[in-house]
């Protein structure tokens, strides 16, 4: 049987649970030190600690439940890892180096179903949720690769905008970020994590009323329902008006800024009309609102698709500064490596599928 990650618990569930099997519930902060502070990967590495407890959370759960299966460098600093969960299922997570910090960009789902036309983490489709412990499972894997560096350097920032959509995973996603936000754990800040999201209007409100604490950012890629349903199925279900009425509540509830992540695809929706379609949606809100542009990894599997050329990047940018959109162009990270989202994933099932075939054909 496949026990589940010790780091899916919150510290109250882990005290909730411990205190129902007749343990101490105080007995959870200290396992809490070990498995945050001072990092441990096996349970009897957990020195002065009640050894029954102990006996008893190995009976149910496991520390690692992922196993590093590729690991991509890139000269910039960027690292992508391909993990491999107990289940033989395979993800991405990966570690961007900032002048702020270390950002790591978390996975929630194997496999996509939001079915974005350009993406690369929707080439394979969602098979199952990831668990809280296996989210948070990734950030501690890198930072026990930064410790075995021997640098001193810590995860300082969470970006979940890896493979699948968070808030259609949302108990688990928000179980994660109660975790890693624990100041007697990981002790990252609410303002240090951003969430991501392609438009689940419920969930937006959902968010908004929920005490995580953290940054959203919306990918939005597209001015006018016609466009974006064209390049997000998504915006069949929830097209635009419903998608910004989310974010008017969300912005009356919290007061909180929004990244409004677009994509910029030549010839697609980088052209000045869809800059000034897309300031006037974000006119009344502008305060509260910041455009990411970002310029796209090209995937094979889209080849319909696109880089925009570096003179729409700058217009698209000057036309929404004159409109007095804040905005900024994405810094990219990883260029010389499988740098789209899901790119190295789907490369290696299907190296797996194409190894399977060869040895059924020999």
């Amino acid at each position: 049987m496949i026990k589940p990650s010790i780091y899916g618990l919150t510290l109250d569930q882990m005290g909730a649970w411990l205190e129902e099997k007749g343990h101490k519930k105080s007995r959870a902060t200290h396992v809490w030190e070990w498995l945050y502070r001072r990092r441990v990967t096996e349970f009897d590495q957990m020195e002065e600690v009640n050894k029954d407890c102990l006996q008893l959370l190995s009976e149910h759960f496991s520390i690692q439940t992922l196993t590093e299966h590729t690991r991509q460098e890139s000269i910039d600093g960027t690292i992508k890892f391909l993990f491999r969960l107990s289940d033989g299922n395979l993800i991405e997570t990966v570690l961007m180096r900032h002048k702020f910090g270390l950002s790591v960009c978390v996975t929630t789902q194997v496999g996509c179903n939001i079915g974005c036309s350009f993406c690369a983490s929707g080439l394979l489709k969602k098979s199952r949720d990831l668990s809280s412990g296996e989210i948070v499972e990734q950030i501690m894997k890198v930072q026990l690769h930064l410790d075995s560096m021997g640098t001193g350097e810590r995860v300082s920032h969470i970006v979940v905008m890896g493979i699948g959509e968070p808030f259609d995973n949302y108990k688990n996603m928000s179980d994660f970020i109660r975790v890693v936000k624990d100041h007697k754990g990981l002790a990252i800040g609410g303002r240090h994590i951003t969430v991501s999201t392609s438009g689940l209007a419920g969930k937006i409100k959902e968010f908004a009323d929920s005490d995580l604490n953290v940054n959203l950012a919306v990918s939005l890629h597209a001015p006018n329902n016609d466009l974006r349903t064209r390049i997000m199925k998504i915006n069949k279900a929830i097209p635009i008006e419903k998608l910004m009425d989310a974010l008017e509540y969300y912005w009356d509830k919290t007061n909180r800024r929004i990244t409004v992540e677009y994509i910029l695809l030549k010839d697609v929706n980088d052209q000045p009309e869809h800059a000034l379609e897309l300031a006037e949606l974000l006119k009344h809100r502008r305060s509260l609102a910041i455009v990411n542009l970002i310029p796209y990894n090209p995937v094979d599997e889209h080849s319909q698709y696109q880089r925009s050329e570096k003179d729409s990047i700058t217009s698209f940018y000057d036309t929404l500064k004159k409109q007095n959109i804040s905005v900024s162009v994405r810094l990219e990270h990883g260029t010389d490596i499988d740098a789209a989202c899901g790119q190295l994933r789907s490369k290696q099932i299907k190296k797996d599928v194409d190894g399977s075939r060869e040895k059924v054909l020999s």
